[in-house]
């Protein structure tokens, strides 16, 4: 007696007719249709075995199944997928990487347009990374932290302001003095050069030390045509010290209360792990602008004994130039370095520009091999191939400020990845 199975198209699934269906009789191994109850459509009767190896791995009992040892039928869709593993995840690599690139591009338009306001916040960040840790050992004291941010923040006001007024007045001091020791340097350089063993026509040397010297003689005021005229850069200049020690202050004051509100929305794990690298991305700042602070100091001292030793004018801008210049790691020593060099070979010559040239390259070794592993750590190592390539990128979105900060940024961003790597979880 042949075996069949009936699903009624209203219910009752599962269920076993043996030995009897309705209708017509069928022959063993054919298909014949059934005469359900009530009228329902007829349905075929599908004679097999496979009912008897009871239902299918999901639950259902199907009417009928390959027999032992056929292979699974392969999907319509991977047969007719000839695209390389590889190449399929390029390209899904590639969408993905141009959505980033455009996100990049459009953030980097907006901070074009907001300069004003995004260069004051970025140098109010690397101040305060500079600042906050001398505020600790005042609130261990039983200062408030109103009054520590106000005591930190006078005294570093105090400082730039007398910075500046010392390179102002260096500068209307020894002005005249450089454009005088600037002639009587190139006419010395134009005699060497006509005397034996050269020989040399000097006119165009003549004329290239005249355009120089009319340059210098018309430096200043020019100066001052811009500061009159330019009102504008002027506005600027002042809106943005201002609102840099503005978001200093209450940095200094509340940065921490601020992060946390900025996380406080997140997940509990999302939280915890935004605050693991939040906190190594601010450390790996701080490392850097105390590190860059110390390098960039220990630069200006020794630059400005070496100008003062040898008698150079613009002592105090050289140097000034020289610890400004060491916030742009690897290219701000070389080009306050160059000036420097410039400014001594016009006026004391060969041998005093030989001194300084000397000095340089034995502080850059010093720095290199000394000063930046002990003063900055492990902390912001960065390769210096590295560090050119992410100069090179901030100097061409963001010129000198960009490059300025795009070393602690890539600092941050590596040491906050570096921190969530190593997360093993909470405990």
């Amino acid at each position: 007696m042949a075996r069949g199975a009936w699903r009624p198209g209203g219910g009752f699934p599962g269920l076993r007719v043996s030995g009897f269906r309705f209708g017509k009789p069928a022959a063993d191994g054919v298909a014949a249709e059934e005469t359900p109850p009530d009228g329902e459509p007829a349905r075929p009767v599908v004679e097999s075995g496979a009912a008897e190896n009871g239902p299918a791995p999901n639950g259902t009992p199907e009417a009928s199944a390959a027999p032992a040892g056929t292979p699974a039928a392969t999907p319509p869709e991977l047969q007719a997928s000839s695209v390389p593993r590889w190449l399929q995840t390029s390209a899904a690599w590639s969408w993905r990487l141009l959505l980033l690139a455009a996100a990049l591009y459009v953030a980097a338009r907006v901070a074009a347009l907001l300069y004003i306001v995004v260069v004051p916040c970025a140098a109010a960040i690397l101040l305060t990374a500079l600042l906050q840790p001398l505020t600790a050992p005042l609130r261990r004291r039983g200062m408030s932290p109103l009054a520590a941010t106000w005591c930190i923040l006078l005294l570093a006001i105090v400082l730039l302001g007398g910075a500046g007024w010392l390179v102002t007045t260096r500068v209307q001091a020894d002005y005249p003095s450089l454009v005088t020791q600037f002639k009587h340097t190139t006419t010395q350089v134009q005699a060497w050069l006509a005397g034996p063993p050269f020989h040399l026509h000097t006119g165009s040397l003549q004329q290239l030390s005249n355009d120089v010297v009319k340059y210098l003689s018309q430096h200043k005021s020019a100066v001052e045509g811009t500061v009159v005229t330019g009102s504008r850069i002027v506005v600027e200049l002042l809106a943005g010290v201002v609102l840099c020690f503005f978001v200093s202050f209450f940095l200094i004051k509340d940065g921490e209360r601020i992060w946390q509100w900025l996380i406080s929305r997140f997940q509990p794990e999302r939280r915890r792990r935004a605050g693991l690298a939040g906190a190594a991305a601010w450390q790996a700042v701080v490392y850097y602008v105390r590190g860059t602070v110390a390098v960039a100091a220990i630069h200006a001292v020794v630059i400005g004994v070496t100008l003062t030793i040898i008698g150079a004018p613009l002592v105090a801008p050289l140097a000034l130039f020289m610890f400004l210049a060491a916030f742009v790691p690897l290219l701000g020593v070389l080009v306050a370095g160059a000036v420097a060099l410039l400014v001594v070979l016009a006026t004391k010559g060969w041998i005093a520009a030989i001194i300084v040239l000397i000095v340089m390259v034995v502080m850059n070794q010093l720095e290199g091999h000394l000063l930046q592993p002990q003063v900055v750590g492990k902390m912001v190592r960065l390769h210096p191939l590295a560090v050119i390539l992410v100069l090179a990128v901030g100097g061409v979105v963001a010129g000198i400020a960009g490059a300025v900060v795009a070393v602690p940024i890539t600092a941050a961003i590596t040491r906050a990845a570096r921190a969530l790597r190593d997360d093993h979880g909470p405990g």
